[in-house]
């Protein structure tokens, strides 16, 4: 295989991922085939692929930047936080424990290095001709964990890798970040580090000139460009990322109210909606106000019940009862549409305690068990709901622990009763709608059906049907990133 690349980060936050998807991007403009690896992530923002395996979503867009399908051996471990210290441990696609963080190196070391070798193992094999790009995590020179590192440094000296190290100057003090980095690097680490990339710079790049030269003439490692600040909203790694956002536009048609919960995972099933122009997304945290919104999105929850319990004491779910009795429009995805039941049945304690069964918001009439079993796998179907003049189909992937099952009659939301309800507008409040599907707003003209209800509960005009799928929009996303990485980095010294 040709020399593995590798983007590491003076910190979490700097860029890496997206970095990591440029590169891929710009590596397959150029004829080659590039293999995205993050040995190790930490996210509950997933994907599926088409095998049934689970793995993080951002590996996934780095596939997709590659042209290649999303495969877990891109991440073979992936570490899911479940609260107090605690995370679900996926080795290979497939869930193989739980982990206390002061135990894990001692406890998952070796398991997790022997399921990193074999996704090395298994894409080099699909691809002998490919070149593997890797992803590090967090920071390479974290004192306290060189030791039992598993995909920074260990992962780059193994592969013999060329390193680019991405510093984010809109966090300030780049240059500490940097010089610090690599002082903290043991000399035999030093050589695999082979330009710097200044990340996020607003502004006139010739004002960091100055800069760039002092950093070269001091650690002796070329800057190999620098990356403008870009007016895009890509999607985000982690939730934190969140915090982040500001609203994207000043005023829009339709305000919708997606819940923040503690444990939000597949935050990811909101990027299409903040791609309509007429929609604003506000995102509310437990104790935050609720207000009227046009629609509230309940998005998954890695701890479904610890998150009922938040937003009971926090007074959110009275606010949201009320507001579906006054005539609200509520959507619920995956744990969030489990909170809309009638009941959740924990008999085994898989959501963190002893056997408990919880009353849900009531606001559809289902009833879901929690079992060992996680179901993963994509899925299509026929869309039943909401009703038009053409034929529709919604598609995406299921990714999670529960079996749910009407207790009255409602409406089914596809072809495949099993996947999603709605209960239509009634004596006893507005509409309520709950799916296991994630990525089901991917779909263009689904998406635009269901805002035109909306809109028409407003008296606005409906959006036409004629949209396109999110991934088109993803993958121009894509383009732009890398034409801007292609304008103004430097690939010769990395790919030497």
């Amino acid at each position: 295989m040709q020399r593995p690349l590798m983007v590491l980060g003076t910190s979490s936050g700097a860029g890496k991922t997206l970095m990591t998807a440029a590169l891929c991007r710009v590596l397959k403009r150029q004829g080659e085939q590039p293999l995205p690896f993050k040995g190790q992530n930490m996210s509950n923002n997933a994907w599926v692929d088409g095998a049934g395996g689970e793995m993080a979503y951002s590996q996934a867009m780095q596939a997709w930047a590659a042209g290649l399908e999303p495969c877990c051996a891109m991440n073979p471990v992936l570490l899911k936080p479940k609260g107090d210290s605690t995370s679900e441990v996926i080795h290979s696609g497939q869930s193989v424990g739980t982990a206390r963080a002061e135990h894990y190196y001692r406890d998952w070391f070796r398991p997790g290095w022997q399921a990193i070798r074999s996704g090395l193992s298994e894409l080099q094999q699909q691809w002998p001709e490919g070149r593997l790009v890797l992803e590090g995590a967090g920071s390479p020179v974290e004192v306290n964990l060189q030791r039992r590192d598993l995909t920074n440094l260990r992962l780059a000296q193994y592969l013999r890798a060329n390193c680019l190290l991405v510093a984010d100057i809109e966090r300030g003090g780049v240059f500490a970040q940097i010089v610090g980095t690599l002082a903290l690097l043991r000399p035999v680490e030093r050589p695999l580090i082979k330009g710097i990339l200044i990340n996020r710079f607003r502004g006139r790049r010739e004002l960091f000139d100055q800069g760039r030269t002092w950093l070269e003439d001091n650690t002796g490692v070329p800057v190999l460009g620098v990356m403008p600040w870009l007016n895009e909203l890509f999607p985000p790694e982690d939730s934190l990322d969140l915090l982040e956002r500001k609203p994207s536009r000043g005023t829009a048609d339709l305000d919708i109210a997606v819940l923040r919960l503690p444990s939000l995972s597949n935050f990811s099933d909101l990027d299409p909606l903040e791609t309509e122009a007429t929609v604003q997304l506000r995102w509310v945290a437990p104790g935050e106000e609720l207000g009227v919104p046009d629609a509230v999105v309940i998005p998954g929850s890695k701890q479904t019940l610890g998150d009922l319990s938040a937003m009971r004491s926090s007074g959110l779910a009275a606010a949201l009862q009320a507001y579906s009795a006054g005539g609200g429009h509520v959507f619920g995805i995956c744990g969030g549409m489990q909170m809309l039941g009638q009941e959740l049945e924990d008999p085994q304690g898989l959501e963190g305690g002893a056997h408990s069964c919880e009353t849900g918001l009531g606001l559809l009439p289902l009833h879901t068990i929690f079992t060992e079993n996680k179901a993963l796998r994509q899925r299509s179907s026929a869309a039943l709901w909401p009703q038009g003049t053409t034929p529709l189909r919604i598609e995406g992937f299921e990714l999670h622990y529960g079996r749910t099952t009407a207790s009255a009659p409602c409406e089914p939301l596809c072809g495949e009763a099993e996947l999603g309800w709605v209960k239509p507008f009634g004596e006893e409040g507005g509409l309520v709608v709950g799916t296991y599907l994630h990525g089901v707003f991917e779909s263009g003209p689904w998406r635009r059906r269901w805002l035109n209800q909306l809109r028409a509960t407003k008296g606005l005009p409906p959006l036409t049907e004629q949209q396109r799928h999110h991934s088109r929009q993803r993958e121009a996303l894509l383009d732009r990133l890398a034409d801007a990485f292609e304008e103004h980095i430097n690939l010769e010294p990395l790919l030497r």
